[in-house]
């Protein structure tokens, strides 16, 4: 009977002395956690989205931080955002409102504890509240190199004592223009697809490092998950709320479609000789050669006069030549040049057309039957 006391004694002091050095881990009353929320289904909103959300117990707030906000009534909006001039900044509200928005557009959202000390949480949410300083919270935006997500996890292995190492979630060798492919061809977004490929130029085919490959959520969301079994960064990860999983009917009318039945019928209509025929064959051929050629203008503009890296170094270039629009105006012309000019460009388009699948930047083959347009309706204009 004399030895059940100290027993006793010994066990609630070992159990005290656990409250204690579990208190002493993690006095800051503060969970950090990423938000990662599924695509939606505009454009804009089609990879996904990323937030922060700080629950402090001791002072009662729930916020998320999100750097994924613009200001659409910025009286010069376009011209900066054409231009990739445009300021994003941090902004906060409420998780519940935050939350609800999410649900109400049927996105979902899943949420991921993050396994940091005491003293580490405090670094991110003093981080975080000095980064929504009116002079701290404005950044120029990147969609591939400096986005809403890149931003969360630099602070991440910015304020992690022991940096994370990341294992990598995308096959190897895998291109930034490939990354977000997946995302356009599961969401059915084929016209979207074809003006991004138009636009963006060869950097997009550069492979994607580890790193970079975090500017989509669900990348960084699957890099949280498969940091070094010795460094786990997450604590528990869950699905806040069910979404309706419908399913996306594939749409008929894609760019390849389209096209290809606009290349038959140009064919078809070729061949005739009624006047009124001869006359719209005419204006499309003034359309096709002065849009083509105005693209052309567009793509050089975007590749010299803005900051966007991604569209650099445009081969798009190679099929929608200047040139065309100059041409439009001397369609019906027996002048030397301008058979001549019909002629090399012929010519230069079977080049292209010969080596589409083997330059340094994926072309989107839904332009094939354009640029056999253009072919055809040159040597018939030579």
């Amino acid at each position: 009977m004399q030895n059940k006391f100290p027993l006793k004694l010994f066990v609630l002091c070992i159990f005290t002395l656990l409250q204690v050095i579990t208190f002493a881990q993690d006095s800051s009353h503060i969970r950090v956690s990423l938000l990662t929320c599924t695509p939606g289904e505009e454009l804009y909103s089609t990879f996904g989205h990323s937030a922060i959300r700080i629950t402090d117990s001791s002072s009662v707030t729930d916020i998320v931080f999100n750097y994924g906000t613009f200001d659409f009534d910025d009286p010069n909006f376009y011209t900066k955002f054409v231009k990739g001039k445009l300021l994003y900044y941090v902004s906060t509200e409420n998780f519940e409102d935050f939350k609800y928005l999410y649900q109400a557009t049927n996105r979902g959202m899943t949420e991921q504890v993050l396994n940091l000390s005491a003293a580490e949480k405090i670094e991110i949410e003093n981080a975080l509240y000095n980064n929504i300083k009116e002079e701290n919270k404005f950044y120029k935006y990147d969609f591939f190199l400096d986005n809403c997500t890149t931003r969360l996890r630099d602070i991440i292995v910015k304020y992690k004592s022991s940096h994370p190492v990341f294992n990598a979630v995308m096959p190897a060798g895998t291109r930034f223009r490939q990354a977000i492919h997946e995302y356009l061809d599961k969401n059915n977004k084929h016209w979207s697809k074809l003006g991004i490929d138009i636009l963006l130029g060869a950097p997009t085919d550069a492979v994607m490092t580890t790193a970079q490959s975090q500017f989509l959520p669900d990348n960084l969301m699957k890099s949280l998950d498969n940091t070094n079994a010795g460094n786990q960064l997450v604590v528990s990860s869950e699905k806040l709320y069910d979404i309706d999983q419908t399913s996306n009917i594939t749409p008929i009318f894609t760019p390849i479609t389209v096209f290809s039945l606009l290349l038959i019928f140009i064919l078809l209509l070729s061949v005739s000789t009624n006047k009124r025929v001869l006359m719209f064959m005419h204006g499309f051929d003034g359309l096709l050669f002065f849009l083509s050629g105005a693209l052309g203008f567009i793509l050089i503009f975007m590749m010299t006069g803005t900051d966007h890296a991604m569209c650099k170094s445009n081969y798009n270039l190679l099929w929608a030549l200047p040139t065309n629009a100059l041409f439009a105006f001397f369609l019906n012309s027996y002048k030397t040049w301008v058979k001549l000019g019909f002629l090399l460009t012929a010519i230069f388009l079977i080049l292209v057309l010969i080596t589409w699948f083997f330059l340094p930047q994926q072309m989107n083959n839904g332009l094939i039957p354009i640029v056999l347009l253009l072919i055809y309706r040159s040597i018939v204009k030579r």
